[in-house]
């Protein structure tokens, strides 16, 4: 395992993605809210949403030069996507945000830790 990405744009794109993920629940648009309401996510709860993915949006591009952030940045958002599906899934809502959102996010997450930290 390496400690700064290699190549560094997987985690670019991950973290332009987590940055418009976020901008996207700032005032959830429909389909985000939809999804939030069909895993059971309390409204009240909504609000973490844009911080959390901001978060991952600038750890990932502040580890591309502080060794172990990006690695540990993706890690995270492996585990947050396994979490939601796992929300899917105890929903029984087996639609478009489980297998185009969910586990689409979770496969460019694992391909990111993969391509740029373990290979």
């Amino acid at each position: 395992m390496v400690l700064l990405p290699d190549p560094v744009w997987p985690v670019v794109v991950l973290a332009v993605i987590s940055l418009v993920d976020g901008v996207l629940c700032l005032r959830p648009v429909p389909f985000i809210a939809q999804c939030f309401e069909d895993v059971g996510f309390p409204r009240r709860y909504w609000w973490v949403a844009s911080p959390i993915k901001f978060a991952a949006a600038a750890g990932l591009v502040a580890g591309i030069w502080v060794p172990g952030l990006g690695v540990l940045t993706v890690a995270c958002l492996v585990l947050y996507f396994v979490v939601a599906i796992a929300m899917h899934v105890r929903a029984r809502d087996f639609g478009r945000n489980l297998f185009l959102n969910a586990t689409g996010m979770l496969v460019v997450c694992v391909a990111t830790l993969v391509f740029s930290f373990l290979v």
